[in-house]
């Protein structure tokens, strides 16, 4: 009994501070840049985030437009402008933005580029803003 109230008391711990979730961007961020020092660029990077949280400039991230785009236009290979729900989550979860258990609902609609951008920066804000 004693070793499940351990193990829940660390999922808590875990998730209060969100702790797997900046270790999946951590982890994301390194191996987008592939750093020649890696210890060097975590700890300049959790430091661009103290300054960010502190000052509130924009969070680093390691994904911009060009390349949310070059994602959604490789999914897209029809050139139909949108992607599959199946796709979007896929990204998602590939991006640390979304984890296998999440309940996103699928309304039937193509996801357009449009609302890939929007829903790939809303969640990065999402995730900044709790660190």
């Amino acid at each position: 009994m004693e070793n499940n109230s351990r193990e829940l008391q660390a999922r808590k711990y875990l998730e209060k501070h969100r702790i797997m979730e900046l270790l999946n961007y951590l982890t994301s961020s390194l191996l987008f840049f592939q750093p020649s020092k890696p210890r060097e660029y975590l700890i300049s990077l959790l430091e661009r985030l103290r300054i960010a949280k502190e000052t509130g400039v924009p969070f680093p991230v390691f994904m911009d437009h060009s390349n949310i785009v070059a994602m959604f236009e490789m999914m897209d290979s029809a050139h139909r402008g949108t992607i599959s729900f199946v796709q979007y989550k896929g990204a998602l979860e590939n991006l640390g933005l979304s984890t296998e258990d999440e309940d996103l609902k699928d309304d039937g609609h193509g996801i357009t580029l449009e609302k890939f951008k929007n829903e790939v920066d809303k969640r990065t804000q999402k995730i900044w803003s709790a660190f």
